[in-house]
Protein backbone atom coordinates (compact mmCIF):
# COMPACT_ATOMS: atom_id res chain seq x y z
CA UNK A 1 0.00 0.00 0.00
CA UNK A 2 2.81 2.44 0.81
CA UNK A 3 4.46 1.68 -2.52
CA UNK A 4 1.26 2.10 -4.49
CA UNK A 5 -0.19 5.04 -2.58
CA UNK A 6 2.91 7.01 -1.62
CA UNK A 7 5.75 5.92 -3.90
CA UNK A 8 7.92 4.15 -1.33
CA UNK A 9 10.63 1.82 -2.59
CA UNK A 10 9.49 -1.76 -2.04
CA UNK A 11 12.88 -3.26 -1.25
CA UNK A 12 13.81 -0.49 1.18
CA UNK A 13 10.49 -0.74 2.96
CA UNK A 14 10.71 -4.54 3.14
CA UNK A 15 14.13 -4.26 4.75
CA UNK A 16 12.84 -1.65 7.19
CA UNK A 17 9.87 -3.75 8.27
CA UNK A 18 12.10 -6.80 8.65
CA UNK A 19 13.98 -4.86 11.33
CA UNK A 20 10.80 -4.23 13.34
CA UNK A 21 10.36 -6.51 16.34
CA UNK A 22 7.15 -7.73 17.91
CA UNK A 23 7.10 -6.67 21.56
CA UNK A 24 4.87 -8.60 23.95
CA UNK A 25 5.34 -5.91 26.58
CA UNK A 26 3.58 -3.47 24.25
CA UNK A 27 0.57 -5.77 23.94
CA UNK A 28 0.54 -6.23 27.72
CA UNK A 29 0.69 -2.48 28.34
CA UNK A 30 -2.10 -1.53 25.96
CA UNK A 31 -4.37 -4.13 27.53
CA UNK A 32 -4.23 -2.42 30.94
CA UNK A 33 -4.08 1.38 30.63
CA UNK A 34 -4.27 3.20 33.97
CA UNK A 35 -7.39 5.10 32.88
CA UNK A 36 -9.31 1.82 32.75
CA UNK A 37 -7.77 -0.14 35.61
CA UNK A 38 -7.41 2.35 38.48
CA UNK A 39 -10.02 4.26 40.49
CA UNK A 40 -9.72 8.04 40.47
CA UNK A 41 -8.10 8.31 43.88
CA UNK A 42 -5.23 6.08 42.72
CA UNK A 43 -4.99 7.53 39.22
CA UNK A 44 -4.90 11.08 40.61
CA UNK A 45 -1.94 10.27 42.83
CA UNK A 46 0.17 9.39 39.79
CA UNK A 47 -0.04 12.91 38.37
CA UNK A 48 -0.95 15.30 41.17
CA UNK A 49 2.34 15.21 43.03
CA UNK A 50 4.40 17.96 44.61
CA UNK A 51 7.30 17.19 42.30
CA UNK A 52 5.20 17.38 39.13
CA UNK A 53 3.72 20.66 40.34
CA UNK A 54 7.14 22.05 41.27
CA UNK A 55 8.70 21.11 37.93
CA UNK A 56 5.64 22.48 36.14
CA UNK A 57 6.09 25.86 37.82
CA UNK A 58 9.77 25.81 36.84
CA UNK A 59 8.89 24.96 33.22
CA UNK A 60 6.29 27.73 33.09
CA UNK A 61 8.73 30.27 34.44
CA UNK A 62 11.49 29.17 32.07
CA UNK A 63 9.25 29.38 29.01
CA UNK A 64 6.94 32.17 30.13
CA UNK A 65 7.47 34.25 26.99
CA UNK A 66 6.64 31.39 24.62
CA UNK A 67 3.67 30.32 26.72
CA UNK A 68 2.31 33.87 26.86
CA UNK A 69 2.55 34.11 23.07
CA UNK A 70 0.82 30.75 22.61
CA UNK A 71 -1.97 31.79 24.97
CA UNK A 72 -2.40 35.15 23.23
CA UNK A 73 -2.54 33.57 19.77
CA UNK A 74 -4.77 30.58 20.57
CA UNK A 75 -6.64 31.36 23.78
CA UNK A 76 -5.38 28.16 25.39
CA UNK A 77 -4.18 28.97 28.94
CA UNK A 78 -0.46 28.59 29.55
CA UNK A 79 -1.06 26.38 32.58
CA UNK A 80 -3.16 23.93 30.51
CA UNK A 81 -0.36 23.61 27.95
CA UNK A 82 2.19 23.04 30.71
CA UNK A 83 -0.05 20.50 32.47
CA UNK A 84 -0.39 18.46 29.28
CA UNK A 85 3.39 18.32 28.95
CA UNK A 86 3.63 17.44 32.64
CA UNK A 87 1.14 14.59 32.50
CA UNK A 88 2.46 13.24 29.21
CA UNK A 89 6.23 13.37 29.63
CA UNK A 90 7.19 15.15 32.85
CA UNK A 91 7.91 18.27 30.76
CA UNK A 92 9.88 16.43 28.12
CA UNK A 93 12.02 14.43 30.51
CA UNK A 94 10.35 11.02 29.99
CA UNK A 95 9.25 10.60 26.38
CA UNK A 96 9.23 6.81 26.02
CA UNK A 97 11.78 4.07 25.48
CA UNK A 98 10.10 1.89 22.85
CA UNK A 99 11.20 1.98 19.24
CA UNK A 100 8.24 3.67 17.54
CA UNK A 101 8.51 1.29 14.61
CA UNK A 102 8.29 -1.70 16.97
CA UNK A 103 5.31 -0.22 18.80
CA UNK A 104 3.27 0.61 15.72
CA UNK A 105 4.07 -2.58 13.81
CA UNK A 106 3.29 -4.72 16.87
CA UNK A 107 -0.08 -3.03 17.33
CA UNK A 108 -0.86 -2.96 13.60
CA UNK A 109 -0.20 -6.65 13.03
CA UNK A 110 -0.68 -8.32 16.44
CA UNK A 111 -3.49 -6.36 18.11
CA UNK A 112 -6.61 -7.15 16.05
CA UNK A 113 -8.88 -5.04 18.25
CA UNK A 114 -7.31 -1.83 16.91
CA UNK A 115 -5.35 -3.07 13.92
CA UNK A 116 -6.98 -0.66 11.48
CA UNK A 117 -6.16 2.35 13.64
CA UNK A 118 -2.53 1.43 14.25
CA UNK A 119 -1.98 0.42 10.62
CA UNK A 120 -3.01 3.96 9.76
CA UNK A 121 -0.59 5.31 12.36
CA UNK A 122 2.21 3.15 10.97
CA UNK A 123 1.57 4.63 7.54
CA UNK A 124 1.59 8.14 9.02
CA UNK A 125 4.86 7.37 10.82
CA UNK A 126 6.54 6.28 7.59
CA UNK A 127 5.31 9.43 5.86
CA UNK A 128 6.42 11.62 8.76
CA UNK A 129 9.93 10.22 8.82
CA UNK A 130 10.26 10.67 5.07
CA UNK A 131 8.94 14.24 5.21
CA UNK A 132 11.29 15.25 8.01
CA UNK A 133 14.30 13.20 6.96
CA UNK A 134 14.25 11.13 10.16
CA UNK A 135 15.53 7.58 10.61
CA UNK A 136 12.48 5.42 11.48
CA UNK A 137 14.72 2.92 13.26
CA UNK A 138 16.11 5.49 15.68
CA UNK A 139 12.97 7.17 17.01
CA UNK A 140 11.68 6.30 20.48
CA UNK A 141 8.25 6.82 22.02
CA UNK A 142 5.52 5.26 24.12
CA UNK A 143 4.15 1.73 23.86
CA UNK A 144 1.41 3.18 21.64
CA UNK A 145 3.80 4.99 19.32
CA UNK A 146 3.31 8.47 20.82
CA UNK A 147 6.26 10.78 20.43
CA UNK A 148 8.01 13.83 21.81
CA UNK A 149 7.18 16.36 24.53
CA UNK A 150 3.45 16.17 23.92
CA UNK A 151 3.26 12.49 22.96
CA UNK A 152 1.67 13.04 19.57
CA UNK A 153 0.81 9.92 17.62
CA UNK A 154 2.10 10.17 14.02
CA UNK A 155 -1.17 11.37 12.48
CA UNK A 156 -1.45 14.08 15.14
CA UNK A 157 2.18 15.07 14.59
CA UNK A 158 1.52 15.56 10.89
CA UNK A 159 -1.78 17.36 11.51
CA UNK A 160 -1.01 19.58 14.51
CA UNK A 161 2.73 20.01 15.05
CA UNK A 162 3.83 23.55 14.22
CA UNK A 163 7.05 25.46 13.77
CA UNK A 164 6.65 27.93 16.64
CA UNK A 165 10.18 29.33 16.71
CA UNK A 166 10.49 30.16 13.02
CA UNK A 167 13.30 27.78 12.05
CA UNK A 168 11.17 26.07 9.36
CA UNK A 169 11.06 22.75 11.26
CA UNK A 170 8.21 21.49 13.44
CA UNK A 171 10.21 19.62 16.07
CA UNK A 172 8.34 18.33 19.11
CA UNK A 173 11.09 15.82 19.91
CA UNK A 174 13.65 18.18 21.41
CA UNK A 175 12.29 21.70 20.91
CA UNK A 176 10.11 22.91 23.81
CA UNK A 177 9.07 26.03 21.87
CA UNK A 178 7.60 23.97 19.04
CA UNK A 179 6.10 21.58 21.60
CA UNK A 180 4.29 24.44 23.36
CA UNK A 181 2.96 25.84 20.10
CA UNK A 182 1.92 22.40 18.90
CA UNK A 183 -0.06 21.52 22.03
CA UNK A 184 -1.81 24.89 21.86
CA UNK A 185 -2.56 24.30 18.17
CA UNK A 186 -3.96 20.85 18.96
CA UNK A 187 -6.39 22.32 21.44
CA UNK A 188 -7.56 25.23 19.36
CA UNK A 189 -8.00 22.99 16.31
CA UNK A 190 -10.13 20.69 18.44
CA UNK A 191 -12.41 23.52 19.50
CA UNK A 192 -10.96 25.15 22.62
CA UNK A 193 -13.00 28.20 23.60
CA UNK A 194 -10.96 31.00 25.10
CA UNK A 195 -11.95 32.32 28.53
CA UNK A 196 -14.64 29.69 29.06
CA UNK A 197 -14.65 27.49 32.20
CA UNK A 198 -13.49 23.89 32.03
CA UNK A 199 -15.26 22.02 34.82
CA UNK A 200 -17.12 22.78 38.01
CA UNK A 201 -17.96 20.89 41.15
CA UNK A 202 -21.53 19.73 41.48
CA UNK A 203 -23.92 18.25 44.00
CA UNK A 204 -25.90 15.12 43.21
CA UNK A 205 -29.17 14.56 45.02
CA UNK A 206 -30.10 11.19 46.51
CA UNK A 207 -33.18 11.16 44.29
CA UNK A 208 -31.13 11.85 41.16
CA UNK A 209 -30.84 9.45 38.24
CA UNK A 210 -27.34 7.87 38.15
CA UNK A 211 -27.81 6.95 34.50
CA UNK A 212 -26.58 10.44 33.64
CA UNK A 213 -23.04 9.32 34.50
CA UNK A 214 -23.09 6.63 31.81
CA UNK A 215 -23.11 9.01 28.85
CA UNK A 216 -20.55 9.80 26.20
CA UNK A 217 -17.57 12.08 26.79
CA UNK A 218 -19.06 14.72 24.51
CA UNK A 219 -21.57 16.98 26.29
CA UNK A 220 -25.12 16.30 25.13
CA UNK A 221 -27.29 17.52 28.03
CA UNK A 222 -27.85 21.09 29.10
CA UNK A 223 -26.88 22.40 32.51
CA UNK A 224 -30.59 22.84 33.23
CA UNK A 225 -31.34 19.31 32.04
CA UNK A 226 -28.71 17.82 34.32
CA UNK A 227 -30.09 19.85 37.22
CA UNK A 228 -33.52 18.38 36.59
CA UNK A 229 -31.93 14.93 36.91
CA UNK A 230 -30.26 15.73 40.20
CA UNK A 231 -26.84 17.16 39.29
CA UNK A 232 -26.56 20.84 40.22
CA UNK A 233 -23.46 22.89 39.46
CA UNK A 234 -21.75 24.61 42.36
CA UNK A 235 -21.32 27.80 40.34
CA UNK A 236 -23.71 29.77 38.17
CA UNK A 237 -23.62 28.60 34.57
CA UNK A 238 -25.61 29.29 31.42
CA UNK A 239 -28.64 27.01 31.77
CA UNK A 240 -28.52 26.19 28.06
CA UNK A 241 -24.82 25.32 27.98
CA UNK A 242 -24.03 21.70 27.18
CA UNK A 243 -22.30 19.71 29.89
CA UNK A 244 -21.30 16.20 30.90
CA UNK A 245 -22.10 14.55 34.22
CA UNK A 246 -18.89 13.24 35.78
CA UNK A 247 -18.25 11.35 38.98
CA UNK A 248 -14.97 10.14 40.40
CA UNK A 249 -14.51 7.31 42.84
CA UNK A 250 -13.01 8.14 46.22
CA UNK A 251 -12.26 5.66 49.02
CA UNK A 252 -15.47 6.68 50.81
CA UNK A 253 -17.80 7.32 47.87
CA UNK A 254 -17.99 9.60 44.85
CA UNK A 255 -17.27 13.24 44.14
CA UNK A 256 -19.38 14.92 41.46
CA UNK A 257 -18.50 17.35 38.70
CA UNK A 258 -19.98 18.93 35.63
CA UNK A 259 -17.65 18.92 32.64
CA UNK A 260 -18.12 21.72 30.12
CA UNK A 261 -17.06 22.10 26.50
CA UNK A 262 -13.37 22.73 27.23
CA UNK A 263 -13.29 19.69 29.50
CA UNK A 264 -14.41 17.65 26.51
CA UNK A 265 -11.67 19.24 24.40
CA UNK A 266 -9.08 17.94 26.87
CA UNK A 267 -10.50 14.42 26.41
CA UNK A 268 -9.74 14.75 22.70
CA UNK A 269 -6.10 14.40 23.75
CA UNK A 270 -6.87 11.23 25.71
CA UNK A 271 -10.36 9.79 25.79
CA UNK A 272 -10.78 9.71 29.56
CA UNK A 273 -12.56 11.95 32.05
CA UNK A 274 -9.93 11.01 34.64
CA UNK A 275 -7.18 12.17 32.29
CA UNK A 276 -8.95 15.47 31.66
CA UNK A 277 -9.43 16.06 35.38
CA UNK A 278 -5.79 15.24 36.14
CA UNK A 279 -4.69 17.76 33.52
CA UNK A 280 -7.08 20.41 34.81
CA UNK A 281 -6.20 20.00 38.47
CA UNK A 282 -2.47 19.93 37.75
CA UNK A 283 -2.89 23.11 35.70
CA UNK A 284 -4.57 24.84 38.63
CA UNK A 285 -1.78 23.82 40.99
CA UNK A 286 0.85 25.05 38.53
CA UNK A 287 -0.95 28.37 38.04
CA UNK A 288 -1.20 28.88 41.81
CA UNK A 289 2.43 27.92 42.34
CA UNK A 290 3.60 30.32 39.63
CA UNK A 291 1.80 33.22 41.31
CA UNK A 292 3.32 32.54 44.72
Amino acid sequence: EMVQEHGFDASELTALMAAAERQQSILDAIARPAEKTKPWYEYRDIFLTDRREREGVAFLNEHRGTLSRAQAETGVPAEIIVAILGVETYYGRITGSYAVLDALSTLAFDYPKRSKFFTGELKSFLLLTREQGLDPLELKGSYAGAMGYGQFIPSSYRAYAVDFDGDSVADIWENPVDAIGSVANYFVRNGWRASEPVVTRADFSESGDPVIFDGELKPTRTVAGLASQGLVAAQTLDADALATAVRFEQPDGFEYWMGLHNFYVITRYNRSNMYAMAVFQLSQRIATGARE
